[in-house]
């Protein structure tokens, strides 16, 4: 950045430069509840829809806050989210992702009365990522400005033409309108940055923040758990239901915390500037994405478990299609994180996540309190199996091959 761009933060239109070493900020946290709430939506749209359409269009609209929520973090990552002109459009930013988190429900189905949903809920959206556009732009380096530019205009204005017109026409049209602007967003980013060192100024910022995210989705599951146990009188079947179900969420937090996220720094610090942004894009970036959305999953099925906890009929396919499908794809989602910087694939995760794919049928079958513990067993059977195979080769290949992460 020039100096006609860096400040003291006294300005509204400078900005303070991150350096590495920097650490997510209060702001920053600030501005993840917005996500947080509209993950709790998103999951209100799935229980409602009760079918895989309803799925589909959550899973949709959770890529479409994701892309914007990353384009906020890379933001945060070349200068400071509470100074100057990046503290507007985090503030702006933020309000309007919970305007759109309000209108979530209404996003494919108008309700009677008020403003029409699909399109406040379009316009919030755009109002976030056209505030993020122009401040990006404005803090790009001089060297990477135009190439920012374009990625920007040809990503957010056709994405946000798809989005305009499929509220628009409605019905099956929407649909998939929306699915072309998710397509959009990475493929246009992927292609445009071909060549380009993007800077990530700060490895541990980006990295907090990422992580982040994954703690405050895995904190909308808990809320998906209380829930589901909140709507009857407090028994031992309930208490049973929440136990297990606590302990699926803290083998998620474990498998990507204790196993895999400080590694995962490590990697990245490794690999030479000019390949670390290529990296973080494609281990953060994209494939968190599968994090979340296999939490949001997760906290769907736990919902559908915890509400029928006492029932001795069986979970039904919706309820384990959505836990055990959740479950694979965090699982399957960490095992090509850890492939993408630690150049090794985590062959143990890979197979769990085939058989909770494999068993979700079954698992529909089975009472709810029964179909936890199955899902607790697995990860069980999971731990330990790492746990062997890290005994058995206690070196850690990836860090030792950190040219593989920059490819």
């Amino acid at each position: 950045m020039n100096s006609r761009r860096i400040g003291s933060g006294a300005s509204l239109t400078r900005a303070v430069t991150s350096r590495e070493g920097d650490r997510v900020t209060t702001l920053e946290l600030f501005f993840d509840l917005a996500f947080v709430f509209a993950f709790t939506q998103l999951s209100r749209l799935m229980a409602q829809q009760h079918d895989a359409l309803g799925i589909v269009q959550a899973l949709v609209i959770l890529a479409l806050l994701w892309w914007a929520w990353t384009a906020y973090g890379w933001l945060t990552n070349i200068a400071h989210a509470d100074q100057g002109v990046v503290r507007v459009a985090m503030i702006i930013g933020m309000t309007a992702m919970f305007v759109a988190g309000l209108v979530v429900l209404e996003a494919y189905d108008d309700l009677p009365g008020g403003l029409f949903g699909p399109l406040v809920f379009v316009g919030a959206y755009l109002v976030a990522r056209a505030t993020h556009a122009i401040v990006f732009v404005w803090l790009a380096e001089p060297a990477l400005r135009r190439r920012t530019l374009i990625t920007v205009a040809l990503s957010v204005v056709p994405s946000g033409a798809l989005l305009v017109t499929g509220a628009l026409l409605g019905g099956p049209w929407q649909i998939w309108c929306t699915i072309a602007a998710v397509a959009i967003e990475p493929i246009v980013s992927y292609r445009t940055s071909i060549g380009i060192a993007w800077p990530v100024r700060s490895t541990a910022h980006f990295t907090e923040r990422h992580g982040l995210i994954v703690i405050l989705a895995l904190g909308e599951s808990i809320l998906g758990i209380g829930a589901g146990a909140a709507t009857e009188p407090i028994s031992v079947g309930i208490l049973s239901g929440v136990v297990l179900s606590m302990l699926i969420c803290i083998a998620l937090w474990w498998a990507y915390f204790t196993r895999l996220a400080g590694d995962a720094e490590h990697a990245l610090r490794a690999v030479p500037a000019s390949g670390r942004g290529r990296a973080a894009t494609d281990a953060y970036t994209y494939l968190h994405l599968l994090l979340v959305g296999g939490i949001v999953l997760a906290a769907l099925g736990l919902e559908v478990a915890m509400a029928h906890i006492e029932s001795t009929d069986g979970l039904g396919l919706f309820g384990a299609a959505a836990l055990s499908g959740g479950v694979a794809c965090y699982l399957a989602g960490t095992a090509a994180f850890a492939r993408r910087l630690l150049g090794t694939w985590n062959i143990a995760r890979l197979t769990i996540a085939t058989v909770f794919v494999a068993i979700a049928p079954a698992l529909g079958l089975l009472p709810p309190l029964t179909a936890l513990a199955s899902v607790v067993g697995l990860l069980i059977v999971l731990f330990t199996a790492e746990r062997h195979l890290s005994t058995a080769a206690p070196s850690s290949p990836g860090l030792s091959d950190p040219p593989d992460a920059a490819q």
